[in-house]
């Protein structure tokens, strides 16, 4: 396994150093992130690839699939190297149709983090968000007795730290009001600003915040002002959106997903792009 330096360097999420550019595995699993990959063998290159490149966070959920990615990670990887940390969510399922509804009730949660610590073959998870919300996105209202179902199963042993996934502010305080966090995974890009304040303020607490869909997701990112800095720079609007976020705050940490191992090399050194002072304003007005 080689290290060479990745862009961003690293961030510290609780007792655990991980690089601030690491590797989304939802895009492993099949279609619409069903089933199998058509490209089995493919998908564990991309996963062994993403060590040797260095990067030692690789985020998944065992309802990717379901339980595809994280079987695809095990097989690839397991034993782990001690510098790798894996982070998982709960609080949704899929089902037949592609949905995702929620599994937020304390059954459900225990059940899911056992599945997680079976299909990765660990004996406890580096690091389990709570999904919240829903698809179109995060959903006021309580979360207590969800996040203390999991709060009860870190004091077993079974995880090391918590974090949310699609939560508003108010949910980020309810649950920091009940036991620390060290991420928030949320929807953000560059041209959706939205947690822009609350970005700032887990800065301010040395909370990472890690965007998903940060190329866009399922529709890329379409901007004139991105597409007019990528050519200037003749680089990729991708390349470009993401060097973005890696200058936008020091807390956030990159997810990117592919299937593909030169997608996941490209991805690397796009992050790595310099942005001057006047690339940066042009690009800080697209999602205002």
């Amino acid at each position: 396994m080689t290290s060479p330096s990745l862009p961003g360097g690293t961030w510290t999420l609780g007792d655990l150093t991980v690089t601030r550019f690491g590797y989304g595995a939802m895009q492993l699993a099949g279609p619409w992130v069903m089933g199998p990959p058509a490209d089995h063998h493919g998908a564990l290159a991309v996963l062994r690839e993403a060590v040797v490149l260095g990067i030692t966070h690789i985020d998944t959920s065992d309802a990717y699939g379901p339980h595809v990615t994280n079987r695809l990670i095990r097989e690839a990887l397991h034993p782990y190297p001690d510098s790798l940390h894996i982070v998982t969510k709960v609080g949704a399922n899929r089902d037949q149709r592609g949905g995702w509804p929620p599994a937020r009730d304390p059954e459900s949660l225990r059940r899911s983090v056992h599945e997680n610590l079976d299909n990765l073959g660990l004996d406890v998870l580096d690091l389990v968000n709570l999904r919240l919300g829903d698809a179109e996105g995060p959903q006021p209202g309580p979360i207590a007795e969800a996040f203390e179902t999991l709060v009860a199963l870190q004091q077993q042993g079974l995880i090391r730290h918590l974090g949310l996934s699609n939560a508003t502010p108010e949910q980020v305080a309810e649950a920091q009001a009940i036991a620390p966090i060290v991420c928030v995974q949320n929807l953000y890009n560059l041209a959706h600003r939205q947690d822009d304040a609350l970005i700032d303020a887990l800065a301010e607490q040395g909370v990472a915040y890690v965007p998903f869909f940060p190329l866009g997701g399922f529709t890329p990112l379409q901007s004139s002002a991105l597409a007019a800095v990528a050519t200037r720079l003749e680089a990729t609007p991708m390349s470009v959106a993401l060097a973005w976020l890696l200058r936008r705050s020091p807390n956030i940490l990159l997810i990117p997903g592919t299937s593909s191992v030169a997608h996941l090399r490209e991805n690397v050194a796009g992050a790595g792009l310099a942005l001057s002072a006047d690339d940066l304003a042009e690009l800080d007005k697209v999602g205002r």
